[in-house]
């Protein structure tokens, strides 16, 4: 059963521009395993970050490195939570995030549906 859907679009210069004069926000942002790919892998994975935040409604209090969206080679990428998002996403009865990230050209998209 879908319990919540959430969408996020990124302009991925203002990102990077951001980025450049912020370079601290890489690590507040993104967990370790993250922080090594392309301005535009990071833009979608900021995306679908806002997107889960979407899906659960939106609450308070969720940590940015308690949601990481990771690919293997070869594979569709995968969310993994923890922490906060977990507990919230435990409290609404959702079981699964499914996601689909996109970026071309000046915009990174991601998609999130919440899956109970």
């Amino acid at each position: 059963m879908i319990i919540g859907i959430g969408v996020d679009v990124v302009d991925v210069s203002r990102f990077a521009a951001t980025i450049d004069r912020v370079p601290r926000l890489v690590e507040r942002l993104f967990a370790p395993q993250e922080r090594d790919m392309p301005v535009q892998s990071l833009a979608a994975r900021f995306a679908a970050k806002e997107a889960i935040a979407k899906a659960l409604g939106s609450p308070g209090g969720l940590r940015w490195h308690d949601a990481v969206i990771l690919r293997a080679p070869g594979r569709r990428p995968e969310v993994h939570v923890s922490g906060t998002v977990a507990h919230v996403a435990s409290e609404q009865g959702i079981k699964v995030f499914h996601v689909s990230l996109s970026h071309d050209g000046p915009i990174a998209t991601a998609m999130i549906v919440a899956e109970g």
